[in-house]
């Protein structure tokens, strides 16, 4: 079979496909065959040797945590009704840009009719970190929302559940595709390549009530500017390099709290798989929606990473075999 590789941390081009055996599963996993991958901003910092505090990547490495395909073999103890289901599974950065992926029965989602594996692979890590953020920033009708890298797939979700809560929604980001995408999903846009962005949402809002900041940076760190006083402030986010440095004592004398990613309670397997339930649920009900921006056959992973580290995709990018 075919499976990704990054044979040392660097650019796109430390990515190669290589020829591995088939692998067999373990007691308690299936094998999938894989029919669609996510592929994050994450994976291409992480390719690059960022977080390695956070990460333990290793090259050479197979990257890729979502997989979404049908179950073709199973391991010893499990129950043969899963054989040929179709599902979407968060394997914790096992290594799922292969053509076969084993998984363990317990990460398994079966995938609800009205879904394809594109997009259920997409909400895996999407709808999951919106719904957590919805969740914890308890956004309410008439409150104003700021929601920054607002083409990025994550902000999608949180926009739409924003707009269903009843609050006003700003989505910044740069340039006219990705700002018409937030404006497609009902947000107003801002551009945040304008020099005075931050006082233009403070003159549309008198500050925001929540700011959900998916950029990290500068701009997440410009974005707290903006925010009114006892307002919610959830960064998760690093697209603009790292995460937001926010201002803490500036941020207690303000009466504003601050969430990090990692204090979003998405670290158990328990509240991720409830959150996933919640999340296919919706979109086959047609509630929420994934953007899925482009999609790359597996041979073409470098131009994938390259296209996001261009920032040239609005929504998110998925490899098929």
């Amino acid at each position: 079979m075919r499976a990704v590789q990054v044979n040392e941390f660097g650019g796109p081009e430390v990515l190669s496909v290589v020829e591995r055996p088939v692998p067999e599963p373990r007691p308690g996993e299936v094998l999938v065959r894989m029919a669609a991958v996510d592929v994050l901003f994450i994976d291409t910092r992480l390719r690059q040797g960022w977080g390695r505090e956070y990460f333990e990547m290793n090259p050479p490495y197979t990257p890729g945590d979502g997989v979404a395909g049908e179950v073709v073999a199973l391991g010893e103890d499990v129950d043969p009704a899963w054989l040929g289901t179709t599902v979407v599974a968060d394997t914790g950065n096992s290594g799922t840009c292969a053509e076969l992926v084993p998984v363990p029965v317990a990460e398994l989602a079966v995938i609800p009719g009205g879904l394809d594996e594109q997009a259920a692979v997409v909400l895996l890590h999407d709808a999951v970190t919106a719904l957590g953020i919805a969740d914890h920033a308890r956004m309410r009708p008439g409150e104003n929302v700021l929601v920054t890298a607002a083409a990025g797939g994550a902000a999608g979700i949180v926009i739409q559940l924003a707009i269903a809560a009843g609050a006003r929604v700003l989505g910044a980001a740069r340039g006219e595709e990705k700002l018409a995408h937030a404006r497609s999903l009902g947000a107003e846009p801002v551009d945040y390549g304008a020099p005075d962005w931050v006082e233009r949402v403070r003159d549309l809002t008198g500050g925001v009530d929540v700011l959900v900041d998916g950029a990290g940076g500068a701009y997440g760190r410009d974005a707290f500017g903006a925010v009114a006083r006892g307002a919610r402030v959830i960064t998760y986010g690093a697209s603009d390099g790292d995460f937001a440095d926010i201002d803490l004592d500036e941020a207690r004398r303000r009466d504003v709290t601050v969430t990090g990613l990692f204090d979003l309670g998405l670290n158990t397997r328990e509240r991720r798989r409830e959150l996933l339930g919640r999340a296919l649920a919706e979109a086959a009900a047609g509630r929420i929606s994934p953007a899925i921006g482009a999609a790359f056959p597996l041979e073409k992973v470098a131009d994938a990473h390259t296209a996001i580290e261009r920032r040239e995709i609005v929504g998110r990018a998925v490899l098929h075999p």
